[in-house]
């Protein structure tokens, strides 16, 4: 009796990013709800078979997307964080690091941003975003703590300096605001002033 045993190759990291790749692109152009997987492998260059072969459905490539781009997100966050720093500081290099982010990768920010607001958005989601910002939240609550920032509760906190990279973002893409390291003090300076205590 013979026994064939079929080797597993490896996902082709290429394959992977163009499949990534098309996802944002295509959320950004037309949204997440109207995603198909045959329009992501016309746009990734690959036949519809060959992506389910790397995903068995649209939730699971949605799913693993999300992991990614919040983990690349979180990480870019506290990027060049030094605990001796004054906490203002802290949050100055961190609030450029996002909105650096932000702009490098718009339609990954696109992307993250529909899947919250989306069906997919599910308990182990929550769990993991949770899990990748605990550095930053423990920060927050050290802060707060230490009467630096607005004793108000922290997602409030999150969502002020969050909204605040978005909105300076927006600016910078549509030209309004011109890019410069005083136009971007200010507004670090406008977020700093509404969370700090």
């Amino acid at each position: 009796m013979f026994v064939y045993h079929r080797r597993v190759k490896p996902k082709d990291e290429d394959k992977l990013r163009a499949i990534a790749k098309a996802t944002f692109t295509l959320v950004e152009q037309t949204g997440l709800s109207g995603l198909t997987m045959a329009a992501i492998a016309r746009e990734a260059h690959l036949a519809t078979g060959t992506l389910y072969v790397y995903f068995k459905s649209k939730e699971e490539l949605l799913v693993a997307l999300y992991e990614q781009a919040k983990t690349e997100t979180a990480a870019s966050l506290m990027q060049g964080d030094d605990p001796a720093l004054p906490m203002r500081t802290r949050f100055q290099r961190m609030w450029l690091n996002w909105l650096e982010h932000r702009l490098a990768h718009s339609a990954q920010v696109v992307f993250l941003e529909q899947y919250y607001n989306s069906p997919w958005f599910s308990e182990a989601s929550r769990n993991l975003s949770a899990r990748l910002i605990k550095n930053w939240v423990d920060l927050i609550e050290a802060a707060k703590a230490q009467q630096i920032l607005k004793d108000v509760p922290t997602p409030l906190l999150i969502n002020s300096f969050g909204g605040s990279v978005r909105e300076t973002a927006n600016l910078l893409r549509a030209g309004t605001l011109a890019r410069s390291d005083a136009h971007l003090a200010m507004a670090f300076g406008l977020c700093w002033d509404g969370i700090k205590a």
